[in-house]
């Protein structure tokens, strides 16, 4: 590096599934920092091994971020370099660097970004779908009760959204989805950068068949179409929006009645209209 500064922590992005997608500056920092903090040793190891650098490395995971952050603290305190790298991608973001990154600003301590891959931005990129205002959500809850309120959160949502999911929770966060948002439009990509990469775009309920017969493998993002902007000109579009908020409220324990004066609020849709469509079983889809 050009210049030497003690007692940094450096945030240093590695490749996401690709090695040769690390940058030279990435490169240089690993080479030139006093140790490395690695959420899996043994995945950061085989990135060593492959550029040949030689680094004491430094086990930092959710389980023992509390007590191996501090002593990373106190290594950086007293004048050594540390890079901060992850499994895969930007670390700090949906890993437990966020935790050390927010433990070295309250102690004062330089930060320095080296910015490389990220999953979230790239799976974006390739969806096809509003990439001007998107919100980054990363790995739903596991717990129901915490989904379904996550969820709720993100019913008017208009911007596009972003999901982090495991192979083994793709199909059940699938039908959540179309459960609660309806049959949008999405883009589900998985392995990006390596051999098997692969995007692909339809609808909700076109995942849900696909992903029922074949068995999902990799690590997935998923792009889902934000809620469409009400046209005032167009009551039709208006009761179809109304009406899937509604549906959503009461899949999720409201009453009808209570379901149908939220979503007439949130919506400005008549409360009559919407009321009468719901109870007749005529809502649109």
């Amino acid at each position: 590096m050009s210049e030497i500064i003690k007692g940094v922590l450096y945030l240093t992005a590695t490749p996401i599934g690709n090695l040769s997608d690390i940058s030279a500056r990435a490169l240089e920092t690993l080479n030139s920092v006093d140790f490395i903090a690695a959420e899996d040793t043994r995945i950061t190891r085989k990135l060593l091994e492959h550029y040949k650098i030689k680094k004491p490395l430094l086990s930092y995971y959710h389980h023992n971020s509390r007590s191996s952050g501090e002593k990373i603290l106190s290594r950086i305190i007293n004048g050594e370099n540390c890079a901060l790298v992850t499994d895969a991608g930007m670390p700090g973001i949906s890993d437990p660097g966020e935790d050390l990154v927010r433990l070295c600003a309250d102690n004062d301590i330089q930060m320095i970004v080296i910015p490389g891959p990220c999953a979230a931005i790239s799976a974006l990129a390739l969806s096809g779908l509003p990439s001007g205002r998107f919100v980054f959500e990363g790995f739903l809850p596991v717990d129901k009760k915490k989904r379904k309120q996550r969820f709720d959160e993100l019913i008017n949502e208009k911007r596009t959204m972003i999901f982090y999911e495991a192979p083994h929770k793709l199909l059940r966060t699938l039908k959540d989805m179309f459960n609660v948002f309806g049959d949008r439009s999405a883009s589900v990509s998985r392995e990006m950068t390596k051999i098997y990469e692969e995007t692909i775009r339809m609808t909700l309920s076109g995942f849900i068949d696909l992903y029922n017969e074949k068995i999902p493998k990799g690590e997935f993002v998923i792009i889902l179409e934000g809620v469409a902007e009400s046209d005032d000109n167009d009551p039709d579009s208006l009761l179809k929006t109304a009406s899937s908020i509604a549906l959503s409220y009461i899949e999720n324990g409201m009453t009808g009645r209570d379901a149908v004066k939220k979503a007439a609020e949130e919506t400005g849709c008549s409360r009559n209209v919407l009321y009468k469509m719901i109870i007749s079983n005529q809502s649109l889809p």
